[in-house]
């Protein structure tokens, strides 16, 4: 495989990360350019994907933008390692099999900190339980383009929890949220390296 791996030190606008995701999406299609996984953070955002609805916004006064992705509503901002990619799958054509190795690369990551999390059949994304109570410490928003799967994931570090509060996140209002931080509290710093080791990894399956 090659992938082109991409890490960005300073946080990184949203719109400039869309449009050189779209911009590889197309060069990929035209095979002019290599897969990318690219690691980074976004200034405080509120995105919307192709299925959110207007009362899962529940403080109006934020600025929320609608994008063509997959999904609902979701926030990114500092202290969320964001991983998006730009990942071919038009020899296998398999979006399902794609997902579960989304699921399985975050979940094998975490797995490294003792924290262990699931997927959920029902709610697309990754859980932690704490107690009785489901928690999501990952989202996962995935767009198809001709057999082209780009956008991507993002793994709640130390990021602000209370701006969960103003929206209902990816549509779910009888779940919580949480980040690694509040699970235990230790050095996250190589978690992107897990993450770029174990996504190359079970892609090759």
């Amino acid at each position: 495989m090659d992938i082109e791996i991409k890490k960005s030190i300073k946080p990184v606008n949203y719109f400039e990360a869309i449009d050189l995701l779209e911009s590889r999406l197309k060069n990929i299609t035209a095979n002019k350019e290599k897969e990318l996984i690219w690691i980074l953070e976004h200034p405080e955002i509120f995105t919307a994907g192709t299925s959110y609805k207007e009362n899962e916004i529940i403080d109006k006064s934020i600025d929320l933008l609608k994008t063509n992705r997959g999904g609902k509503i979701t926030y990114h901002g500092p202290g969320q390692l964001i991983c998006y990619f730009v990942i071919d799958l038009r020899e296998k054509k398999d979006i399902r099999k794609f997902i579960t190795t989304i699921e399985n690369t975050i979940i094998q990551s975490l797995k490294k900190y003792n924290i262990e999390t699931f997927p959920d059949k029902e709610n697309i994304g990754i859980w932690y339980k704490d107690k009785n109570e489901i928690q999501k410490i990952a989202a996962i928003g995935i767009r198809v383009s001709k057999w082209i799967a780009y956008h991507g994931f993002a793994i709640n570090v130390d990021n602000n929890l209370e701006n969960y509060k103003k929206i209902v996140p990816c549509g779910i209002s009888d779940k919580g949220v949480t980040n690694l931080k509040k699970i235990s509290n230790q050095d996250y710093s190589n978690l992107n390296n897990e993450i770029i080791e174990n996504f190359i990894s079970n892609l090759k399956n």
